[in-house]
């Protein structure tokens, strides 16, 4: 089946995005917002039945909630607290009392932020203005002037514009451990599978490859279902995600007027704006909170060489300083920390073996000589989306790569894009009417990965996708706005 071929005679545009999460329905979202706008029409690839959840926000897991308050968790970047006004309108903590922080914050379950956002959409979806196409994109090919997009069961879609909000890559375990715990069935390579921790038993020995936010939900997750054995958590740094600040602090700091150059300056920056505010009686969390905000005037002042140098050596220290876990998150490890059943360790797999199903691990001490020997009944991996292989993740990606129209930005950090989120080929070209959103265009905008920052990158799509539509309308010498909309 095959739509959007002869819309209106072509005269206004067919627009497809690819990815139906938070990133993609916030430009499906803002785009409809402007109602004067004329847009032949728009769908979504997305396999999920609703809109707005994606990966992150599609969990039904208790234990997982949002790691940001909800006071600042808005698809309205002008009103921060809609979210939080939606959720006391909808009565939607009724069931939920731990939600309320020792400070009075919110923290829901992921899953209700995700409802809201479905919430949002939804009424485009049914007054038809949204096409959601539950199915994975198949394949994506340049015809002429269109892009033909074909989803996996089959539907075809000819369109004009193209935007990927695709999610992040899936978790890549290192080789090790998949050379040696291939078909062991406590071995958990992506935890963010749908029950992916239900093959844990409850006295289980565990290992957990990575310390971030994802292992502090498998930690939480694990006492939800009742774990009690011993949990060993390993990075090379042995950094875990911190928490929030007790009380709310303002930011602090200034890294955009005069922004350093080189990643070593940027550091000796932050570390001397946290003394500073550490002697004015603030935390450290205000000035981390600084460098977020004006985290695309930092990332613009750096050279690829020191982007990759700042990637290479501080993102793993910014990773758990920027983002935090919910406090009721953070109290589950803490407990476990406090009862010796949780174990965090500077360290790294150096051997790996099973017998009768035990695991045998050799662990190397990260600045040490030293390695520890220790047995285990499960391995879960939580390193995070493997970010690296983005272009060969999905086969369209692939093979939209293999045609020139998607490429790695140098940080490899996602695609490449200019600041219009435009997609760009190798040599730094334009790619015709494709554009890029959510925190795969990090690259080249820097910070990306928190809910605000993704919904104001979709604002800008949304505003780009404008200009195309304008640009488009005007080549066939039609009109762009509707002027009977109110």
């Amino acid at each position: 089946m095959t739509v959007g071929s002869d819309h209106q005679a072509h005269d206004l545009p067919v627009i497809v995005i690819v990815g139906g999460g938070v990133s993609g329905t916030a430009v499906a979202f803002h785009l409809l917002q402007r109602r004067s706008l004329r847009v032949g029409q728009l769908f979504i690839f997305e396999p999920r039945e609703r809109l707005g959840a994606g990966l992150a926000y599609d969990t039904q897991d208790p234990a997982h909630r949002i790691n940001v308050p909800a006071a600042k968790m808005s698809l309205l970047p002008e009103d921060l607290e809609h979210f939080q006004r939606w959720l006391l309108a909808k009565d939607a903590l009724a069931d939920d009392e731990a939600a309320v922080a020792a400070n009075g914050s919110l923290f829901p379950r992921r899953s209700v932020f995700g409802n809201y956002i479905n919430s949002m959409i939804r009424p485009s979806i049914e007054d038809g203005r949204l096409v959601h196409i539950r199915q994975n994109v198949g394949r994506i090919e340049r015809m002429g002037n269109r892009w033909v997009v074909t989803g996996a069961a089959g539907q075809r879609v000819d369109a004009d514009i193209l935007v990927i909000a695709t999610s992040h890559p899936s978790p890549v375990p290192p080789q090790s451990l998949q050379d040696a715990l291939a078909g062991h069935q406590r071995f958990v390579a992506d935890p963010t599978g749908p029950d992916a921790l239900a093959v844990i038993r409850a006295e289980d020995r565990v290992l957990v490859v990575g310390n971030g936010l994802t292992s502090a939900d498998v930690i939480a997750s694990l006492e939800l279902r009742g774990h009690k054995g011993p949990v060993t958590a390993i990075s090379r740094r042995g950094q875990r995600s911190r928490g929030h600040a007790a009380v709310k602090q303002e930011l602090f700091g200034d890294f955009a007027s005069q922004p350093s150059t080189t990643a070593l300056g940027l550091l000796h920056r932050v570390r001397a704006a946290i003394r500073q505010a550490e002697g004015e009686g603030r935390s450290w969390h205000a000035v981390i909170d600084q460098v977020r905000a004006q985290g695309g005037h930092i990332w613009r002042a750096l050279s690829v060489a020191e982007r990759r140098r700042l990637v290479r050596h501080l993102r793993p220290f910014w990773d758990v300083h920027r983002f935090r876990i919910a406090p009721q998150v953070e109290a589950v490890s803490e407990r476990a920390l406090a009862a010796g059943r949780l174990e965090v360790l500077a360290a790294s797999v150096a051997t790996i073996g099973v017998a009768d199903g035990v695991i045998d691990c050799t662990l190397r001490l990260s600045r040490s000589e030293r390695s520890v020997a220790r047995q285990y009944d499960a391995v879960v991996v939580t390193t995070g989306p493997g970010h690296r292989g983005i272009l060969t993740s999905q086969r369209w990606i692939e093979e939209m790569s293999k045609a020139g129209h998607l490429a790695m930005v140098p940080a490899r950090l996602g695609f490449f894009c200019d600041m219009q989120s435009r997609a760009l080929a190798v040599d730094g070209t334009i790619v015709p009417s494709l554009f890029i959103s959510g925190p795969l265009a990090r690259g080249t905008f820097g910070e990306l990965m928190g809910l605000p920052e993704v919904i104001e990158h979709a604002v800008l799509v949304a505003d780009q996708l404008t200009v195309a539509i304008t640009d488009h309308c005007r080549g066939q010498g039609k009109a762009y706005l509707d002027s009977s909309a109110a």
